[in-house]
């Protein structure tokens, strides 16, 4: 090894070990301001508190056998201030369209199909309603896309999946 390259290596090894130690007090600088400036005045909020203790709540009341189980009432969990945040339930193609399809076929992410689009929707319209529900409801990987099972709303029905695809079909 030269001169030259054994300067150069000593010069880049305290370079490297400079930015590590740079990194390292950014780190612990973002540490500890995220500490004192972010968490404290959230910790002592009793709305945040509150809400953290109601999302932690142990949901379930557990019945065990052999013991006296007569004082547990099967009571609905109480709602808290987050789920009014939750979407209702669709029960139209259209609200199931406007909740979980216009995401990806409003705007044609990951290439969906955009609704109303004859031109991108005749090739799969031509392998027939059959297919296009099956994919719709089971999912799809092709050479254009992504289509997750349902749209990833599995909780819906298969009926609401098929209107929601006849309603952007309709478009």
């Amino acid at each position: 090894m030269s001169k030259q390259d054994t300067h150069f290596f000593n010069v880049f090894s305290v370079v490297i070990g400079l930015l590590v130690v740079v990194m390292l007090s950014i780190f612990a600088l973002a540490r500890h301001l995220g500490a004192t400036q972010q968490m404290a005045p959230l910790k002592g909020d009793p709305l945040v508190v509150q809400d953290v203790q109601a999302r932690t709540a142990l949901p379930v009341r557990v019945a065990v056998a052999g013991q006296d189980n007569s004082a547990l009432v099967i009571a609905p969990v109480a709602a808290t201030a987050t789920a009014s945040f939750a979407m209702a339930v669709p029960t139209t193609g259209d609200e199931v369209y406007e909740q979980a399809c216009k995401a990806c076929h409003g705007l044609g992410i990951a290439g969906a199909p955009k609704a109303g689009d004859s031109a991108a929707w005749g090739p799969r319209r031509s392998k027939g309603m059959p297919t296009l529900y099956d994919h719709a409801i089971k999912g799809f990987t092709g050479s254009d896309g992504v289509m997750p099972p349902k749209g990833g709303r599995t909780d819906l029905s298969d009926d609401l999946i098929k209107a929601s695809l006849d309603h952007m079909l309709a478009m």
